[in-house]
């Protein structure tokens, strides 16, 4: 294999450009290949970004104002949508993480609830969507445990993923601590999953529509929590670290590369020694972000040539975005009559 291009290679502050603007907690980017971006929104839906800036808010329901931060943002009180994927027919599968319930908008803001239980049970805090190229759609539930910071704390591996297929829905693989985002490599050999609070990347051998051999990807324990992530073409895999807001990347290797600093030290340092004791607040968790991209979150290749990374959080107002070295892992996209991968 050749040289890794991401080797020496860290994100130019002054190069990182912005898009969007008066955005409500854009934790997910969706980036179509005409260069549209769809963005998770609290008000209760999406919004759409057009290629020259113009953005349309995009929700049957808009979010009463006025609520405190504690209430919208960390206890999770009315429709806040999370993870976000398109299904075949180009509407957008939303995994609701005020509702607890997996939803299905139209791209004119019809909106359908699919799923609110499993198994008879509620299916907890619903993070992240993923379709599959036979049009199959995974998803990871965080933790059953309310309210959710609670789970921070006791860090129970209470969280689960969801399979849903032309035989319903059901879950899949069980027992991951802090379940979070969702990728498959490109040839849908592995699953790779996000376990937020036991601050690792797994990994489970996938066939159809079974996963198995469960094993751990790259270091055992991050620096901080892991949320968002995706490949790049070269197999790096790109991850978010969310509250020390931090972008790293795990090579094929297993080596970590640092790619982008926005910690806040002093806050952080509290953060860890309450983190390490399970004594956590709202408090806590919320004094602790960065500035760029406050409590970073989400990361999306997009742009004609797959090189412009996109930065979600679940602070910001608006997006970052700067210019990759590496192009991203083609990823599935919807078009008139179906699914397609996008091609470098």
């Amino acid at each position: 294999m050749s040289r890794n291009p991401l080797k020496g290679f860290r994100v130019d502050r002054s190069q990182i450009g912005f898009i969007g603007h008066d955005l409500q907690r854009p934790e997910c980017i969706l980036a179509e290949p005409d260069g549209t971006l769809w963005v998770a929104d609290a008000r209760g839906g999406v919004v759409r970004i057009d290629p020259d800036g113009r953005q349309t808010l995009i929700t049957p329901r808009v979010q009463t104002q006025g609520a405190s931060f504690e209430e919208r943002y960390v206890e999770a009180k009315g429709s806040l949508p999370n993870g976000l994927c398109f299904d075949q027919e180009g509407n957008l599968i939303i995994a609701n993480w005020g509702t607890n319930a997996i939803e299905r908008m139209s791209r004119e803001g019809r909106l359908e609830t699919l799923y609110t239980e499993i198994d008879g049970k509620p299916l907890g805090k619903v993070n992240f969507p993923l379709r599959d190229t036979k049009g199959r759609i995974w998803f990871s539930v965080t933790t059953r445990t309310e309210p959710w910071t609670e789970q921070v704390n006791t860090k129970v591996s209470d969280g689960y993923i969801g399979l849903i297929d032309e035989k319903g829905i059901r879950i899949v693989a069980e027992g991951f601590c802090g379940t979070n985002e969702l990728r498959f490599d490109a040839r849908e050999e592995w699953l790779y999953v996000v376990e937020s609070t036991a601050r690792r990347i797994t990994r489970l051998r996938h066939k159809d529509g079974e996963l198995f051999e469960r094993e751990v990807y790259g270091p055992s324990e991050l620096e901080g929590h892991p949320d968002g992530f995706a490949f790049d073409a070269y197999g790096n895999l790109w991850v978010t670290l969310v509250f020390l807001d931090k972008l790293i990347a795990i090579t094929p290797e297993g080596e970590v590369l640092e790619l982008l600093d926005d910690s806040n030290p002093e806050a952080n340092a509290v953060y860890e020694r309450h983190f390490r004791a399970g004594t956590l607040t709202p408090q806590i968790m919320a004094a602790n972000h960065g500035t760029l991209c406050p409590w970073m979150a989400s990361l999306t290749f997009g742009g004609p040539d797959l090189r412009t990374v996109y930065l979600g959080s679940l602070r910001g107002d608006r997006i970052p975005f700067f210019r990759s070295p590496v192009p991203g892992q083609p990823m599935i996209h919807w078009h008139q009559g179906g699914a397609r991968a996008s091609t470098l």
